[in-house]
Order: structure tokens, then sequence, then C-alpha cells
């Protein structure tokens, strides 16, 4: 489908216009810097509000097309489009970008190179899950990485200068790893083209058997970092711990994102075999990324060190559930065989695909929830200490009650968009892996534990002294928190707003790997 206008060129522009014009004001005009950073950021929700209304869900392949061409001798397009998988991450980047420039305005160091560096940071993400092609993917991949390495090592913590050269090295390796990748695609299936429908078409029968999995393996690994996977998931943690609230916002709810996302959009469709047969090894580590994320949150005293272990848990879901459709396929032929119903299994395996996509999207508005009332508390008591805090009910009750709801829905009570997620997800993956199923839930057990005890040391108890008069929630903060709640909420009672937009890629998806 294609536009009047370019809405997917505007959505990239207009942050990328922000971060240019506010290199215009001089800087110790604040005032006027973040109305232009926040307002550059706000605009994308109304185009992708406009390109939401436009989408048909029934139709197949990218819509809203934008293909010029870009370095004609290598093949590289300025290829832009969205389907039902890339559409959803990009309305929740569009959501979650102008609440983390609200919770900004606290920023008050280097304003001006601040500003500059976030818009740069949500053009890149935008660019993410918007390039069909794979050089201009891997050109807005990179954008990512150096603006957040800035914005750690800058406007960071005590440790930022450790936790941004973890995170730099980290995501470096991810993504040379990543571009060796898609040159080896690029230059084994003979395509003379960077076109990811073209290259992943071409790829099953161009690519060397003996070839397949090294390139696969390259292709994950970069956005297995990115993710991040146990056991490269180290530099998560340290990254937002460090990070000032608003980029540890930025950080768990989309650019996360950007690895499952990477994995459904390349890897899998690309070298659909190999994914089946490493679907078993990829379903294991998921479930150890599952566990151990949880009981590590448990063991944590460091209010935002818990919300970042709980990320690696949360993504483990999102892993294990794109691990079973990839399984999928094989398991219903040894059903059909065992003479039970294949179809029963290629559903589960489109349920799984489902559960990957809205996982991610409601992973992103809890955590991001989460991560601003972590920086509520710490911008009024400048402690994260969990032995510091409590009896927040008492002293700063609004604040108290969304941590309620973020609790609740982090742990992926009903009514939640974590519910959905995590149901679908179990759903899918039972008829395929069912043992890891099982060994999920006691992860979903450790999810319980630590985020009621998240509750009952912050919010709980009697007030301390020492907190008397603590201001509540300004109207700023409220601003934030809000619009979150109510998306949660909203795609937990009424899930077909997201599946609806799914249904039709992830059939496509599924038949990709064989299963249909």
């Amino acid at each position: 489908m294609s536009a009047s206008l370019p809405y997917l060129s505007l959505i990239l522009g207009v942050p990328a216009a922000g971060a240019l014009l506010t290199l215009l004001i001089p800087r110790e005009n604040h005032r006027a810097i973040r109305l232009v950073g926040t307002v550059a950021l706000a605009v994308p929700l109304l185009l992708v509000a406009a390109v939401w209304a436009g989408f048909d869900p029934a139709a197949g392949g990218p819509q809203f097309v934008e293909r010029y061409r870009w370095i004609p001798t290598l093949g590289a397009w300025y290829y832009l489009g969205v389907d039902g998988l890339s559409l959803p991450l990009v309305a929740l980047t569009a959501l979650v970008a102008p609440l983390a420039a609200l919770a900004s305005w606290g920023i008050e160091q280097r304003v001006k190179e601040y500003w500059v560096l976030l818009g740069i940071l949500v053009t890149g993400i935008f660019g993410v899950f918007l390039a069909l092609d794979y050089l201009l993917f891997y050109v807005f991949f990179e954008l990512s990485l150096i603006p957040m390495y800035f914005l750690i090592g800058i406007w960071g913590g005590p440790r930022r200068d450790y936790a941004s050269l973890k995170f730099f090295i980290y995501t470096l390796v991810g993504s040379i790893v990543l571009i060796v990748g898609i040159l080896g695609l690029y230059f084994l299936t003979g395509a003379s083209t960077f076109d990811m429908v073209e290259l992943a078409r071409r790829a099953p029968a161009a690519v060397p058997q003996a070839l397949k999995l090294p390139l696969f393996l390259l292709l994950f690994a970069g956005f297995a970092i990115k993710t991040p996977m146990w056991p490269v998931h180290t530099w998560l943690p340290d990254a937002h711990v460090e990070a000032p609230t608003p980029i540890s916002v930025i950080l768990a709810a989309v650019l996360l994102k950007m690895g499952t996302y990477g994995m459904m959009r390349i890897t899998w469709p690309t070298l659909p075999d190999v994914a089946r047969d490493l679907a078993g090894t990829l379903a294991v580590l998921a479930v150890i990324a599952i566990l151990y994320g949880a009981f590590t949150a448990l063991g944590q005293r460091d209010f935002k060190r818990l919300v970042a272990y709980s990320s690696v848990s949360q993504m483990g879901f999102v892993v294990l559930a794109l691990a079973a459709a990839a399984a999928a396929p094989a398991a219903a032929e040894a059903a059909q065989l065992a003479g039970r119903d294949p179809q029963v299994v290629l559903q589960a395996g489109q349920s799984a695909t489902m559960a990957a996509v809205f996982m991610m999207v409601a992973h992103g508005l809890a955590s991001a929830l989460l991560f601003l009332l972590v920086g509520f508390w710490y911008d009024r008591t400048h402690t994260r200490d969990f032995d510091r805090l409590g009896g927040m009910f008492r002293t700063t009750p609004v604040a108290a009650t969304f941590l309620g709801i973020a609790a609740f829905a982090n742990l992926g009570l009903p009514g939640f968009s974590t519910f959905i997620g995590e149901f679908f997800t179990l759903m899918g993956t039972l008829p395929v892996f069912p043992v890891a199923v099982y060994v999920a839930l006691i992860g979903l057990v450790g999810g319980a534990m630590y985020n009621l005890t998240m509750l009952q040391r912050v919010a709980m108890g009697g007030p301390k002294p020492e907190w008397h008069g603590l201001p509540d929630v300004s109207a700023r903060e409220l601003a934030t928190f809000v619009p979150l709640v109510a998306a949660m909420l909203l795609l937990g009672w009424m899930p077909g707003l997201l599946t609806q937009v799914l249904s039709t890629p992830v059939a496509q998806f599924v038949a990709k790997l064989g299963g249909m």
C-alpha cells in the first residue's frame, strides 16, 4: 500500500529535524530546547496514528512503501515499509519517545547536547523498525549505538564510564558479527541487492548447506546481544543502573526489541531450516533466561537493578515463543506420524509467533512505567536501596498506587497486556516444548515473588521519618504514567486491537518456516 504523504519518512525525519533545529538554539535557552525536542518526539505519534488508521490488516507484505535508489552500484535502496510485525513496535516507539521526552525535562547538565542525542537515538530506533533494505537497516541499527553510549557516559550515574564502555563493547561486537553476516548473505546469494525480502527468498536455495549454520549464527549473534539473551546479557543491568531515567525507559521499552525484531524480520525467515534445527537449543537458553532473570531480580537490593533483571526474564519469554514457532513444523510432522492432528501444533506455532510480538509490546509498556517510577523516587530520595525506602503508600500514595499497578502488570496479572503475552507464549509453546513450559512456570512464580517483594519493600510498612513531606507525583510525571497504564489495560482487555494486525504476517511467517 502506498500513501499520498511519505508518512514513514516523516516519522524518521521529524525527530532528526528536531535534533538539527536544537543545534541552532542558544545553549542557555533550556526551555526552547526542551519544547522543540518534546514536540519533535511527539509528532511521530500523530503520524503513526494516521498510518495505523490506514493500515489494511488483511493485506500481505509491506504497506506505505517508500523506495528510492540509494547506492546503485551496491544495489542498496532507501526502502521503507511497515507490516503487522513492525507496526506495533513503531507504535510502541512513538508512544514511549514523547514520554521519555517529558521525563527528560529534569535534565540540567549539557541540556542542548542531551536533546540532540535523544533525537538521533529515536530516529535510529524508528529506522530499524521501518527499513526493508539490509544496508539501510544496519545504518539505523548502528545509529542507535553511538547516542546511547554518550547518553549513559555523560548523564549517567557514578559508574557511568564503566557501564557505557561495557554497553559499547558488547553492542559493537554484535554489530560487527551482524554486518559480516549481512555481507555473507549478500555475496552467497548473488542477488546484487540488499532487499530483505529478496535475500530471504533466495537464501534457502542459494546459500551452500555447509555455510548455513555459520551464517545463521552471525545474523543471530548480533540480535542476541541486543536482546540481550543469556549469557550475553551482562551489559544490561549495568547500563540500566547508570543510565538516566528517560534513557532507561527507552532502553527497556524499545531498544531491546530491536534484537528480537531482528530475529523475526531477518534471521528466522532467511534461514528457516537452521532455525528449526536450533529451536531446541534456543528454547533451553530462553528458559534459563526466564529463571535466571527472575530469581536474580529477587535477590537485588537496588530498585533499578531489580527492574533491569526482570527485563532479562521477560525477554526470555519472547525468545521462547520464537523458538516454539521455529520448531512447530517439525513437531507437526511428528504429531501426524503419531496419529495426532498436526493442525493443533501448527496453530500453536502461529500463537507463539503472535505471542512474541505481543510480549514485546507488553513488556515495553510495563518496563517503561517501572523505570519512570524508579526515577520518581530516586529524584526525591537520591537512593535506590530497598532498605532505605518503604512506607511510600503513606508518603507518596499516588506514586505508590502506580507502582502497584506496574508490579501487577509486570507479573502478568489478568487484565493487563503482559498476561496476554505470557498466556499466548505458554499456549503456543506447550504442544512443541512441553517441558520448557513446565520449567518456565517456575519463572512465573519467581516473577510474582520479585514483583510483590519490590512492592512490599518500597510501598508497604510505616513511613520513614526522613521522607516526611516528600512531594507526590507532579502533573508532568502523571502525564508520563497515565498513557502507559491506559495502554496496558486497553491491550489487556481488548487484545484484538493488536492481534488483528498480526494475523496475516504471522501466517506468512509460519509459512516461511515451513509450517503451512
